[in-house]
């Protein structure tokens, strides 16, 4: 019975945070945004009408399909040595995601991991984690992330090195302050007086009552992992030509502005879309997992709707 309550009070939950969330316009275009890059990304090989490396000689600096001299052959147009724009943003897509992924996904393990050995054990453990932490905070990010590429060399595995090392003591820090507010509660005690080892408290107590901010950080770190990403790219740090990576392509058309607007253009606004997209996600989740935003919110709705409007 116990059991089947829990069950019945998680369910519930999840249909008021669902509910919450589909109640917002903002995230439901965010969720919207994300889909359509994920399946541009996914579906890059079926989508794209050429090779994201093929030139055609014929074709330079070509407009987009809708404008004079343009062909739908070509329909965003093509870059200064012929390459179909379509097709490279398709397959760039497929890489600035997949930087995303990979970039938030070590910072997330490596900050956590650490976050959990400083909130649980304290001491000199924390103090010295948190000060490793704080001078990595001290330094601007792009500055550091450059920093590093350039003492390893630039490459795309490097970029995301790089992005990841940066990110980490923000996980790391939002972890450690969860779990110091887990610690003193009841639950923990329990597991302790049943024989709980340390690992089994920090990896299986306290890490998923930690969880929520860790998404909405992860959500929203994203967009500035593809942000850096792209930075790195433009500086000639990250992917090198002729990968089809967003930032490598505004790098390579920044001298075409004027003439061939588009080859910065479309880049740009790929960019733009993925960085908006996680954003309203992002807050969405925050909004969603929170439970007093989701309360606040829901108070919010019936006293705009008036009293026949609350619960």
């Amino acid at each position: 019975m116990a059991e089947a309550r829990v069950d019945a009070q998680a369910a519930s939950r999840l249909r008021a945070g669902w509910s919450a969330f589909c109640a917002s316009p903002g995230a439901l275009f965010g969720l919207l945004l994300v889909a359509l890059l994920l399946l541009c990304a996914l579906s890059a090989g079926v989508l794209a009408p050429h090779a994201p490396a093929a030139q055609d000689q014929a074709a330079i600096l070509r407009p987009p399909a809708w404008l004079a001299g343009g062909s739908w052959s070509t329909p965003l147009g093509t870059d200064a040595v012929g390459r179909d724009l379509l097709s490279r943003l398709l397959y760039g897509a497929r890489l600035s995601l997949g930087i995303g992924v990979f970039a938030v996904a070590l910072a997330l393990l490596a900050g956590v991991a650490l976050g959990l050995l400083a909130g649980f054990y304290g001491g000199w453990v924390d103090a010295l984690l948190m000060r490793l932490a704080d001078v990595l905070l001290a330094l601007p990010s792009l500055l550091l992330a450059i920093a590093i590429v350039a003492v390893l060399e630039p490459s795309l595995r490097n970029a995301i090195v790089a992005i990841s090392v940066v990110n980490v003591p923000i996980y790391l820090r939002l972890t450690r302050a969860a779990v110091l507010a887990e610690m003193p509660r009841a639950y923990v005690s329990a597991a302790r007086v049943a024989g709980a080892g340390p690992l089994h408290l920090m990896l299986r107590t306290l890490l998923p009552n930690c969880a929520s901010p860790l998404i909405v950080q992860a959500a929203l770190g994203y967009s500035g992992a593809v942000l850096d990403a792209a930075a790195l790219g433009y500086l000639g740090l990250g992917a090198q030509p002729p990968t089809p990576e967003w930032g490598t392509m505004l790098a390579d058309a920044m001298q075409f502005m004027q003439r061939a607007w588009w080859v910065v253009t479309f880049p740009g606004l790929a960019i733009l879309l993925t960085v908006l997209g996680f954003n309203l996600l992002g807050d969405a989740l925050r909004d969603t997992l929170d439970p007093r935003l989701r309360d606040a919110g829901a108070l919010g709705v019936a006293a705009a709707g008036g009293p026949e409007a609350a619960p």
